[in-house]
């Protein structure tokens, strides 16, 4: 991420627009803190919208790339494109215009997002989940394009310490010419402690004992996950019954079908061993457990895969926890014993990708794929 920039003697921001969006359009808002900057922003478009870029750079990225856009005028916000449909727009002041975005406190910059308006038909049916959105669109969730703007706002907010208020077209304006009411314009916070899973991007494999080694350091429960049940061959004498009542079969053709797939088993036994993935795992007793997944994998972060040492994939080192209850793990608001056992493990999951960053070098990403450095962990 970018290094923050002091505040002083920087320009006024620009007011907020009452108005932004037409009438097929949703509107969100993404508050920021002050200690966020323009191009944090940026990276993180980058890491989630191949099609990224600057239409209107703001004025404080006088070094930014601009092949297709243009720097703002004094007092003109930026515009970051994310797709074709769908941009960014800002830095905002928090209020302006005889309006208030209505974001907590603290809040110091404010991110205007438009998007296409794309709601599944049917209103909402679950009863919640850990970020809110649900209750952000209790009529109906967004899909397609909308879905994922919604997605990396509540990411972004996520990791920049910031909020979202979803759905405020019409908040400020006749939204469609007054033919659609206004949206809630629901205000959530994201929790940052709730990303917890973490992963290692690397060109380097580590054999299972190697990575054992690593992480037994981090945490002396460490244990390897790759020992199975030795092959017992098919159970006796299904060759003699069909498959089900009444198969046509005939029973010799039956026998030789078993007989060659006895042959193909027997083959793939005594062929090299090919180990292409493994995993190790951590009891946390009343904690749940940590599991790290090693595998190779060519679908990888917008970032990561840019990487010359990505162009045909990676080693991924999944580092995961698995609470001790589903259900509290999908709560908005969870009971304090699920936060505390959260705490300990991110704890020990930062620990663990930090390990296997020192051990193998790469990248690390967290749940959004947004990249992290080590020593901020």
């Amino acid at each position: 991420m970018a290094q923050n920039r002091s505040a002083q003697n920087q320009p006024a921001l620009p007011p907020l627009p009452r108005v932004s969006a037409q009438g097929h359009q949703a509107r969100h808002l993404l508050g920021v803190p002050s200690d966020v900057v323009v191009d944090e922003i940026e990276v993180l478009a980058l890491s989630r919208f191949v099609g990224t870029r600057w239409d209107v750079v703001p004025a404080d990225l006088p070094g930014a790339d601009v092949p297709v856009g243009r720097m703002a005028n004094p007092g003109e916000p930026g515009v970051l494109r994310l797709s074709r449909h769908s941009a960014v727009s800002g830095p905002y002041a928090p209020s302006g215009n005889g309006i208030e975005a209505g974001l907590p406190a603290g809040t110091a910059m404010v991110f205007d997002v438009v998007c296409p308006r794309e709601r599944w038909d049917d209103a909402t049916r679950f009863g919640g989940d850990r970020d809110g959105v649900g209750r952000a669109f209790p009529a109906a969730m967004p899909n397609r394009e909308e879905e994922r703007v919604v997605s990396w706002l509540v990411q972004a907010a996520r990791r920049l310490g910031g909020s979202v208020r979803l759905d405020v077209a019409g908040t400020w304006d006749d939204a469609d010419g007054g033919r659609r009411a206004a949206g809630p314009g629901a205000v959530l916070t994201p929790d940052p402690d709730r990303a917890v899973d973490l992963t290692v991007y690397s060109d380097i494999w580590l054999d299972p004992q190697a990575a054992f080694r690593v992480l037994q350091a981090v945490h002396p429960r460490v244990v390897l996950a790759t020992e199975g049940k030795p092959y017992q061959g098919p159970p006796a004498g299904i060759a003699d019954r069909p498959l089900y009542p009444g198969e046509p079969l005939d029973p010799e053709v039956r026998k030789a079908i078993h007989e060659r797939a006895d042959d193909v088993d027997i083959d793939a036994l005594q062929a090299p061993m090919v180990l292409d993935a493994y995993g190790l795992a951590t009891d946390l007793g009343l904690d749940g457990s940590v599991t790290v997944e090693v595998i190779g994998d060519e679908t990888l972060p917008l970032l990561v895969r840019e990487l010359p040492w990505a162009a045909a994939g990676a080693v991924c080192y999944h580092v995961r926890w698995d609470p001790p209850d589903l259900y509290e793990a999908n709560q908005e608001f969870p009971q304090a014993a699920h936060v505390v056992a959260r705490r300990r493990a991110a704890d020990l999951v930062g620990k663990m990708a930090v390990a296997i960053h020192t051990a193998v070098g790469g990248e690390i990403a967290d749940e959004a794929d947004f990249l992290l450095a080590p020593e901020d962990l």
